[in-house]
């Protein structure tokens, strides 16, 4: 019998010692809320030296975590660029590649963009997989309802906000949609300037006790994608955010002739809404703390393309909203792709850190994937960002990682940028095939063309480009694929 008691102790100590070894290199995952606004640029946020919009909050996660000086979104517009944070693949590669509408501006048109095909794989869908409660608030605009790209088609569990980007173009819209349902919203006028429900303060509210849910439950990890429409067009805000900045500044009225809703106080109103963004924000990380979810969640805010031009009353120009970057939304510029990025995540992002890692919005998938301690992705254009927000050496030959943006649109336009140095191609519809070459460390407003002088860079950059550009069906780039 001794020798049966014995037996089971060292049966019992392998047990205890396996489990804690188990334990050890299975860590658990860490919540993950990543915050996308719509037309941010990078010059808007006071991190990035906005001086005269106030974001005390987006400025306390900067101090508190790192930020990014050359971070890059998916594209120069809306539908692309969040096509890339969900796959992974670069505009070359990816399914979406412009905004393509499957109605028109009417109140009764049909709604939707281009839906992801189903089987597409997205970021949702792998931490769903990996076992996180999953969310989309905000805006979608990678299928319409009833289609197979709606967002709980994709890998979310629960989705509340703007299927299309057309109907988000009014913050006081007639209605959101809610896991497929269309919620009517009593008091708001198709097309007024002001209703009873301001669609952000809905989408925060639903965000903040979604949060407030999941945290409740200890079995499941949450994932939250946040995609806020501000500061998009048209200018909508509430009196309250708006009162700070009136009278401040000279301010002219904008009349509605360039096709978004006339505001008495444009500038005014641009400031609120990225005000009340970051107030928002800052709600949202005060939530965390409250409910000890604070060291085990990682929070990133960045933008889905450039500020857009003076157009709808925006004044980008005003705000120097793209800084000293050069060109605007739509642009493949650095003003049109280039975008703000921070993250905070307390006890594993070094706080206050300035990184000059290149990024792209691509990225996310692989990058979060690896936070979640999940599988790689089976495809991607991206890398994992990870170690850099652990503030670690870059990899050997990291500083000359290739980055690729095509966009049909706006005249049909390529870039590619290598280490320091950025290759553009625009006007390609009109056969303007002369390409732009700028080395960004020296000349971060893209004011000097070194295309002429360095035509054996030039080359090799070219045939990287082409390299990267896989034909498609869906979204042609006039002036290569004719």
């Amino acid at each position: 019998m001794l020798w049966l008691l014995r037996s089971s102790l060292v049966l019992l100590l392998a047990f205890t010692v396996g489990c804690q070894a188990l334990e050890e290199s299975e860590p658990s995952s860490p919540n993950i809320i990543l915050i996308v606004a719509d037309d941010l640029g990078y010059g808007d946020l006071g991190s990035y030296g906005q001086r005269l919009i106030q974001t005390p909050h987006l400025d306390r996660m900067a101090a508190e975590g790192m930020r990014f000086t050359d971070f890059y979104a998916g594209s120069p517009v809306c539908a692309p660029s969040r096509c890339t944070l969900m796959t992974g693949l670069h505009p070359g590669h990816a399914y979406v590649r412009d905004n393509w509408e499957a109605g028109g501006w009417g109140e009764f048109d049909a709604e939707g963009q281009l839906p992801l095909k189903t089987g597409t794989e997205t970021l949702s869908l792998r931490l769903q997989q990996a076992g996180y409660a999953t969310a989309c608030i905000g805006k979608w605009g990678l299928g319409g309802p009833e289609s197979v790209g709606s967002p709980n088609q994709q890998g979310f569990d629960h989705f509340y906000g703007y299927l299309c980007q057309r109907q988000a173009h009014n913050y006081y819209p007639t209605h959101l949609w809610r896991n497929g349902e269309r919620e009517e919203l009593e008091g708001n006028v198709w097309k007024n300037l002001t209703g009873k429900h301001y669609a952000h303060d809905l989408m925060t509210d639903d965000a903040l006790a979604w949060v407030e849910t999941q945290n409740e439950n200890t079995e499941k990890p949450f994932f939250l994608l946040l995609t806020y429409t501000v500061p998009h067009l048209a200018l909508q805000v509430p009196e309250d955010s708006m009162e700070p900045y009136l009278g401040t500044w000279e301010d002219p009225p904008y009349d509605g002739k360039k096709g978004y809703l006339p505001h008495e106080h444009p500038r005014a109103a641009y400031a609120g809404m990225v005000s009340r963004m970051d107030r928002d924000i800052g709600r949202l990380l005060d939530l965390l703390e409250s409910l000890g979810a604070d060291e085990n969640t990682l929070v990133v805010f960045t933008s889905d393309n450039g500020a857009t031009y003076d157009i709808g009353g925006a004044h980008s120009e005003f705000f120097e909203s793209n800084g000293v970057l050069r060109g605007a939304k739509g642009s493949v510029y650095e003003g049109g792709i280039r975008v703000p990025m921070v993250a905070r995540w307390p006890q594993q992002i070094p706080a206050g850190e300035v990184s000059e890692t290149v990024g792209a919005f691509w990225d996310f998938l692989p990058t979060l994937l690896d936070v979640a301690n999940a599988p790689p992705p089976l495809r991607t254009d991206g890398v994992s960002l990870l170690p850099a927000l652990k503030g670690e050496a870059a990899a050997d030959g990291e500083s000359e990682r290739v980055l690729y943006w095509e966009f049909p649109a706006y005249g049909s336009q390529q870039a590619l940028r290598q280490g320091d140095w950025i290759l553009l191609r625009r006007g390609l519809k009109k056969g303007d095939l002369e390409p732009e070459l700028y080395n960004l460390r020296e000349d971060l407003s893209q004011t000097l063309n070194r295309a002429a002088e360095m035509p054996e860079r030039v080359a090799a950059m070219m045939a990287l480009m082409a390299e990267q550009h896989e034909p498609s069906a869906e979204f042609p780039l006039p002036g290569v694929d004719d």
